[in-house]
């Protein structure tokens, strides 16, 4: 998958500002040699006000030849709940994630911008930020409220593997992702703990279906 600078611009300057961020998490790898034009995508989404851009790297990579520096096996289960959800086990790199129903492998832009356009605006007003206390409105549907910490930008070097030679520039890596509580859907408020120096904080309000991840029902940034 090859993906063209303009197409790129494109894709960043189509989506239009809005005050409800739609989550979008990609399951990547610094060994997987399809990743790097989508890690180049998430970089582009990281600009956008209305999307909140996650990389969760995963470490079923791990044994072609480089170890991911920033792969968690947590990220991994996860991605494999989101198949499960539709009676799957296989797992792709690279694979996006879209207010956590839509998955695709390997999208481009224009089919990225589309699954985007048509989560606008779904998760309006649930989760409001003043600091690290949360304001978290009703939605009647039951879940889980996260604090995910990410470290905003970083290059690595790969050594060996698919990508051996390549410098490869990552957004937003998911660092820690940790379940503040289950959630019954009411109205409430939480404390995040910050996220420490040289990284960034978000929370989402996700559903949980069966064990499962569903839709996310909010989410918001903490400056």
């Amino acid at each position: 998958m090859r993906l063209a600078s303009a197409t790129l611009t494109m894709l960043a300057l189509a989506i239009p500002a809005a005050a409800d961020p739609v989550v979008v998490e990609l399951y990547t790898s610094q060994g997987c040699s399809s990743c790097p034009p989508a890690d180049a995508m998430l970089g582009e989404l990281t600009t956008r006000d209305n999307v909140i851009a996650l990389s969760l790297h995963v470490d079923y990579w791990d044994w072609i030849g480089w170890k991911d520096t920033f792969a968690d096996p947590a990220f991994s289960e996860r991605q494999l709940l989101y198949a499960n959800v539709v009676g799957s086990n296989m797992r792709y790199t690279p694979q996006f994630v879209v207010g956590g129903v839509d998955r695709v492998a390997g999208p481009s832009a224009m089919e990225l911008f589309d699954l985007i356009q048509s989560h606008d605006g779904a998760t309006n007003d649930v989760l409001q930020a003043d600091g690290t206390e949360v304001t978290v409105t009703a939605t009647g549907q039951a879940g889980q409220l996260i604090a995910v910490t990410y470290r905003p930008k970083a290059t690595v070097e790969v050594l060996h593997g698919e990508n051996a030679g390549h410098s490869i520039t990552y957004h937003n890596i998911v660092r820690s992702w940790t379940v503040l509580r289950e959630w019954d859907g009411s109205a409430t408020t939480v404390s995040v703990p910050p996220a420490g120096d040289g990284y960034s904080l978000v929370v989402l309000a996700q559903a949980i279906i069966d064990g499962k991840p569903g839709p996310m029902l909010g989410a918001v940034k903490l400056d």
